[in-house]
C-alpha cells in the first residue's frame, strides 16, 4: 500500500469512529435526558386516589403529559382536595366567569397573569397590597381612581407609574400609604 493510500484508508477509519463516537456520546446524552424526564413523571399509579378523582379527564393522556406537566398537574390536584368546599366553589365560579370573557379578554388576562408571575416575589406581594388596598377603599372611590387614571395621557401615566415605583424603591408603599387619604382633586 501507498502512503497516499494508508492516509486515505485511516482518515476513513477516523470518520467512522468520529461518526460511532459521536453517535454513541448523542445516545447517552440522549438517554440521560430521557432518563431525567423519566425522573421527574409521575406514574398514575403513584397518585393518590383524591389525585386521581380530580385529574380522572387525563388519566388516558398521562403517559404522553411530559413529567413537569404531570408534577404540576399532581400538585394542583392535591391542593385542590385539601380545599374546603366554599374555596372549591369560588375557584370554580372564577374559572366560569373566565370561560364565559371574550377570547380577546382571557388572552389580556393570561398575558397580565404571566407577566406577574415574571415578577420577584416582592412586587408580587407589593402588587398584592395595592391591590388588596384598592379593595378596601369604597365603590365611590375606586370608581373615582379608575376615571382619574382613564383620563390620563399614556405619558402621565408612565409618570404616575414611575412615581409609584420610586416610592416602593424609597420604601413608601406608594399607592398603599394613601389608606386613609381622601381621594379628591
Amino acid at each position: 500500500m501507498r502512503n497516499s493510500e494508508v492516509r486515505t484508508s485511516e482518515a476513513a477509519e477516523d470518520q467512522v469512529m468520529n461518526g460511532r463516537s459521536f453517535k454513541y456520546i448523542a445516545g447517552v446524552i440522549g438517554g440521560a435526558l430521557l432518563c431525567a424526564h423519566q425522573a421527574f413523571a409521575v406514574e398514575w399509579n403513584d397518585l393518590s386516589d383524591a389525585q386521581r378523582q380530580v385529574l380522572s379527564p387525563y388519566q388516558s393522556q398521562w403517559q404522553s403529559l411530559s413529567g413537569d406537566q404531570q408534577q404540576r398537574l399532581a400538585a394542583g390536584a392535591q391542593r385542590w382536595s385539601q380545599m374546603d368546599p366554599a374555596s372549591r366553589d369560588a375557584i370554580q365560579s372564577r374559572f366560569k366567569r373566565f370561560q364565559s370573557l371574550p377570547p380577546e379578554r382571557r388572552a389580556e388576562l393570561s398575558r397580565r397573569f404571566e407577566q406577574f408571575k415574571s415578577l420577584t416575589p416582592e412586587q408580587q406581594n407589593k402588587l398584592r397590597e395595592r391591590m388588596q388596598t384598592f379593595r378596601s377603599l369604597s365603590p365611590e372611590q375606586q370608581r373615582h381612581l379608575r376615571e382619574r387614571f382613564r383620563e390620563l395621557t399614556p405619558q402621565q401615566r408612565a409618570q404616575a407609574l414611575d412615581r409609584m415605583r420610586q416610592r416602593d424603591g424609597a420604601g413608601g408603599g406608594g399607592f398603599g400609604n394613601r389608606r386613609n387619604q381622601k381621594v379628591d382633586n
